[in-house]
């Protein structure tokens, strides 16, 4: 009743083919990680250079390290543009992007990140609302 199919589908011809790299989906993690990690990095240079204390020095240091480690280089510093800016957004934003690292390190079971990305968020807790 029916005929059978005498072509291959498109489907599994196109599979196993491919001419691009795909990335694991811990690769994936990492990158998203890594950039966000980058991204509260610079915010906090930028805090630290319109607010500096200890705990911002040791803090850019510590994220520093993460970035280092997940891109596998250095990680590259922002110039602080040394403008008066608003405080309180820029903690806001610093509170976001660790939040976001936060669910990344989670869902990657990275514990280093997740515990600094905590500690990061409880740090702009209280200047960001």
């Amino acid at each position: 009743m029916y005929e059978p199919i005498r072509t291959k589908s498109v489907h599994s011809t196109m599979a196993g083919t491919s001419d691009f790299p795909h990335r694991t989906r811990e690769e994936e993690l990492d990158i998203q990680l890594a950039g966000h990690l980058a991204a509260l990095l610079a915010v906090t240079d930028e805090l630290r250079a319109l607010a500096p204390s200890a705990d911002l020095d040791a803090a850019t240091e510590r994220l520093a390290e993460q970035v280092t480690r997940l891109r596998g280089g250095a990680a590259v510093r922002a110039v602080p543009t040394g403008e008066a800016r608003d405080l309180a957004a820029l903690h806001q934003r610093a509170h976001t992007l660790a939040g976001r690292a936060l669910v990344v390190a989670a869902s990657r079971a990275d514990t280093a990140a997740a515990i600094l990305a905590a500690e990061r968020m409880d740090a702009h807790a209280c200047c960001a609302a």
